[in-house]
């Protein structure tokens, strides 16, 4: 691609990772834009974030009347009309359909090891918790492509964690998002850099 990628960051709650995206940006260390912030709803901390960094955005849906064929419609018509390459999901909880040529650009972040721990209802805290109460040795975090179910879908990388003795949902939820702020830039540069060698 020749020109610098324009990303569209899909957010439902506080908006960290976007903020992280941001900071990255801003550093020099990844090579795109955030050029909307769109959340599934009004309350969504992330527009917060937005504003202040200047970025348009946009809440698609605030009563959750539409179905998700006409939300996902609603969703990319906002997403193409900012020119975006590629969509991400961080911490976004609406199931959307991909249009067929969306697919391999639309990826999502997840705060486990898919495919464990993933589909609907497991998100935020929830993750944590069921990690804990399995008593598995480790988690971590995944960034994927995103098809039409839950946390599904190819993954382009993955990093992990171990879990400590006495660990609570909070504590791994922390350390867990540590590896997040790597991974979530990190796939973003493998997606386009495979994107510029295949134009």
């Amino acid at each position: 691609m020749s020109r610098q990628p324009k990303l569209a960051v899909l957010v439902s709650g506080g908006g960290r990772s976007l903020e992280n995206l941001v900071e990255k940006i801003d550093a020099g260390e990844l090579a795109c834009r955030v050029a909307l912030v769109v959340s599934s709803t009004p309350k969504a901390f992330a527009l917060e974030r937005a504003r202040r960094h200047g970025i348009p955005h946009a809440v698609i849906d605030p009563d959750r009347k539409l179905g998700v064929d006409e939300y996902s419609r609603d969703l990319f018509a906002a997403i193409e009309s900012f020119e975006c390459d590629t969509a991400v999901m961080a911490g976004f909880l609406r199931l959307v359909r991909i249009p067929p040529h969306w697919v391999g650009r639309v990826l999502n972040i997840h705060p486990s090891l898919l495919p464990a721990f993933g589909g609907k209802g497991f998100y935020g805290e929830r993750v944590h918790r069921a990690v804990l109460e399995r008593g598995v040795q480790f988690t971590g975090c995944t960034v994927h492509y995103v098809d039409n179910e839950y946390d599904h879908g190819p993954i382009l990388l993955q990093r992990c964690v171990r879990v400590n003795e006495g660990e609570t949902p909070e504590t791994l939820a922390e350390r867990v998002f540590a590896e997040e702020k790597i991974a979530l830039p990190e796939a973003l540069r493998l997606h386009f850099e495979r994107r510029a060698a295949r134009s």
